[in-house]
Formats: structure tokens, sequence, C-alpha cells
């Protein structure tokens, strides 16, 4: 008789002298962060790896699994892989093993200033009621839980540091969309320059990556037609 049913876990290692091929037992049900803290808890203590909520909410734990971006804590390990490979969110400075510096990723979402900036003088209401015609655009949009994954994902964002990434154009979007901020013209001009919009290539990767089923390269087609022919779709 055999033993346990196991998954062979491979696991890119910033020192090439650590142990980084693993045999770990299975659970039921086993998710992509189980097997790291298997190997972290009964044979590798130093193998370094991020993760906090366990909920899909905080993004901090995402890694590539066989080279795709995902959330490590929601990603199940069916009983059909008999063998996975984790590496570092690509683009990415690695701190050490599947830790990254998020901060290029944290840069370019600041550059659109995420933030709602009222009007000084403003009838509009408080908050956008449910019923509100640009509800439509945003609420779809607003899930994003900043995790890297569509910039990881995107071949333009990871390699050149000239483009703003998936991610903050598409918080970019929903605050253009909202009637109540200030300065929807002068951040559509900003996320329509050189850097911006322009450099998306429509792999559509941010898309198929996102671990929220956002439309990251939806937003930007949106932010193009706003460009121009001016922000009336709602």
């Amino acid at each position: 008789m055999g033993g346990a049913p196991t998954i062979h876990v491979t696991v890119q290692r910033s020192d090439p002298n650590a142990r980084s091929s693993f045999e770990v037992e299975r659970t039921e049900p086993m998710m992509v962060l189980d097997a790291l803290l298997a190997i972290q808890r009964s044979t590798e203590p130093a193998l370094g790896f991020r993760y906090s909520c366990r909920v899909g909410m905080c993004g901090t734990c995402t890694v590539r699994l066989d080279g795709l971006p995902v959330l490590a804590c929601q990603t199940p390990l069916d009983h059909s892989r008999r063998a996975i490979r984790l590496d570092p969110l690509g683009g990415l400075p690695v701190v050490r093993d599947l830790i990254v510096d998020m901060t290029p990723f944290f840069d370019e979402w600041a550059r659109v200033k995420p933030y709602l900036v009222p009007a000084s003088t403003s009838d509009e209401p408080a908050s956008i009621p449910p019923n509100a015609p640009e509800r439509k655009i945003i609420d779809p949009a607003l899930d994003c839980i900043m995790c890297g994954a569509c910039y990881a994902g995107c071949g333009i964002a990871s390699v050149k540091r000239d483009f703003l990434g998936p991610a903050a154009l598409n918080r970019a979007m929903v605050l253009i969309a909202d009637r109540r901020d200030a300065e929807r013209e002068s951040r559509l001009r900003a996320v329509t320059g050189a850097d911006g919009v322009w450099r998306c290539r429509y792999i559509h990767a941010c898309t198929v990556v996102c671990p929220k089923q956002l439309d990251p390269a939806g937003a930007i087609r949106r932010l193009r037609r706003w460009r121009l022919e001016g922000i009336h779709d709602r």
C-alpha cells in the first residue's frame, strides 16, 4: 500500500544553494498557500513568501503558479495536479524567494492620484445613488485589491517603466466616471499621455489573471474612447 497522496512543489529560491524541490502531503481542500505553509512548517522554515488575510482581500500572497499570477490563498490544487512550480511575480524586484518589492507597482498607482478630489463648491451628492447611470461603469471596477497580478501579467508594465499599468488605469477610470471628482478632465489628460492608455497592446493578460474578475483591459478601452469622444457614455 502506498502512503498518503502528495504533490511535488518546485519553488524559485533567491539563494541558488537553497532547497527548491519539495514533496508535500495533500490535504482536502488544498490551496497554493496551504502547500507553502506545509513546506515552511515541516521542511524549510527559511522559505520566504507573504500572506495575511487568507480570504482574498489583502492581495499580499500573489505568486506565479506555473507562470500565471494567482492569489495563493484562493487558488485550489485539485487532484489532477501532480506537480506545480511557484515563482515570484515577474517584473518586480525579488526581495527573497517569493517575496517581491511592490514599489514599482505602487509608484504607478500613486501617479494617477488614486483618490477622489471633491470640488470646493459642489452641489453633487456625498455619495452616488445606487440607480445613478455611472454606477454601471464604476461598480464592476471597484474591487481592486492592489495585488499586482495584472501588473505582473502585463508584458509592457512588467518590462518597461514607462507605462502606468492596468491597475492604475482601472482606478483612474473609476474616478473619471465619478461626476463628483473635480479633476476628471485633468486626470483623463494625464492617463492618456505617452505613458498611459496608448501604451497598451490589448494582450488582455491583465483581465485574464485578475483574481477579482475585473476587466482592466476594458477600462483602458473606455479611457481611450473618452479621450477621443468625450466623457459621455453614462
